[in-house]
C-alpha cells in the first residue's frame, strides 16, 4: 500500500473519532458562549440563606451544599431582585434514587406578589436508579402556581450527559423581549415576549433549594421520595448573576450579557441549529404539543414559540 496513502488513514483514524464523538453525544457548537463574557460571583456576594441554614454550607473554594432529609430541605435567595439579566450557576446532582426530589435555579417574585407571582424555572426532577435526570424549564406569568390558578408553560429534556458525574453550567437570560434557557451556553429553549399577557415583566430574585415534590416531580408522582436514601444533596458553584434594566430602562443597560453573539434578541445560526439539535433529540414534553392542555390559557401556543 502506498505510504503517503497509510498515513493520510492514519490520520483520519486518529483525529476523526474526537470529532465524530462529540457529533454523537453532544450538540453541534453554538458558537457563542455568554458564561465566559463574566466572571463568577461569590455566594456570599450575591446571595444568602433563606430557609434551612442548617442543610447548607460553603466551603473555601465557593461551593455551596444544600441537602434534603426527612427533617428539612434548604433553600437560598439573591440579596437583590432584578429586572432582567443573565443568571448563572454550575450544578451537580446527587446519583442514584432521588424520586420526588426537586433541585431548582430559579427567578421569582412571589413573595413581593403572593398568589399573583411570576417565575422562570430551571427545575430538575428527581428520578430512579435505573432512568436520567429530566431538566424542566417553566414560565410563570401574574399566576399563583397552585391549585386552580397555575398555568405553566413547561418544556422537559433529558440531558445528553449525566449531571451527576460533573457540575455543569445551567443559566437562564432575561430581558424585556426574550427568555432563553441555556446548558453549557448551548441554548435549550427560547421563549420570545409576544404580549404582557404571556411574558413576565415584574422584577424577580434569583432563588435556588432542595425540596420534597413527591406529589409531581416524578412520572407525575409515581415515585415518591425515600428516605432511607437520605441525605439527598446537590452542589452550586460558579454563580454568574448579572442583572440589566427595566423595558424602560437606557439602551446602554438593557444587554448586560446578550443571548446572541452580535445583538442584543435572538439567536445566531449556529445557536438555532444546536438548539434544534436539543429539541430534537432530548426534548420529552412541551405544553404547547400536550393535548390534554386547555391552549385557551397559552395562547402563544397556537403559533409555536
Amino acid at each position: 500500500m502506498d505510504v503517503q496513502l497509510v498515513s493520510s488513514l492514519l490520520f483520519l483514524i486518529l483525529m476523526f473519532p474526537l470529532t465524530n464523538k462529540a457529533n454523537v453525544h453532544g450538540p453541534p457548537s453554538p458558537g457563542y458562549y455568554p458564561s465566559r463574557r463574566i466572571g463568577s460571583t461569590g455566594f456570599d456576594q450575591a446571595c444568602t440563606n433563606l430557609w434551612g441554614p442548617q442543610h447548607q454550607t460553603l466551603d473555601y473554594q465557593g461551593t455551596l451544599t444544600i441537602l434534603l432529609d426527612n427533617n428539612s430541605g434548604s433553600g437560598f435567595k439573591s440579596l437583590s431582585p432584578y429586572s432582567s439579566g443573565y443568571f448563572g450557576a454550575s450544578v451537580k446532582l446527587q446519583s442514584g434514587y432521588t424520586a420526588g426530589v426537586i433541585t431548582s435555579f430559579y427567578l421569582s417574585n412571589n413573595e413581593d406578589y403572593p398568589g399573583n407571582h411570576d417565575e422562570i424555572d430551571i427545575e430538575f426532577l428527581g428520578t430512579t436508579e435505573d432512568k436520567p435526570y429530566v431538566l424542566q424549564t417553566n414560565v410563570y406569568n401574574r399566576g399563583s402556581g397552585d391549585g386552580n390558578n397555575i398555568i405553566g408553560r413547561e418544556v422537559r429534556f433529558k440531558l445528553w450527559f449525566d449531571p451527576t458525574k460533573d457540575f455543569h453550567n445551567y443559566a437562564i437570560f432575561w430581558n424585556p423581549d426574550e427568555i432563553i434557557f441555556f446548558v453549557d451556553d448551548v441554548p435549550i429553549r427560547r421563549y420570545p415576549r409576544k404580549d404582557d399577557e404571556t411574558f413576565p415583566s415584574r422584577p424577580m430574585w434569583v432563588y435556588g433549594s432542595i425540596w420534597d415534590a413527591s406529589s409531581w416531580a416524578t412520572e407525575n408522582g409515581k415515585y415518591k421520595a425515600d428516605y432511607s436514601y437520605q441525605p439527598f444533596v446537590s452542589q452550586y458553584k460558579n454563580f454568574k448573576i448579572i442583572g440589566g434594566c427595566d423595558r424602560n430602562g437606557p439602551s446602554r443597560c438593557r444587554r448586560p450579557v446578550s443571548g446572541h453573539p452580535s445583538r442584543s434578541r435572538g439567536l445566531s445560526g449556529r445557536q438555532k441549529a444546536a438548539m434544534a439539535w436539543v429539541q430534537k433529540k432530548h426534548k420529552v414534553y412541551d405544553y404547547c404539543q400536550d393535548i390534554l392542555r386547555d391552549h385557551s390559557f397559552t395562547p402563544e401556543c397556537i403559533e409555536p414559540m
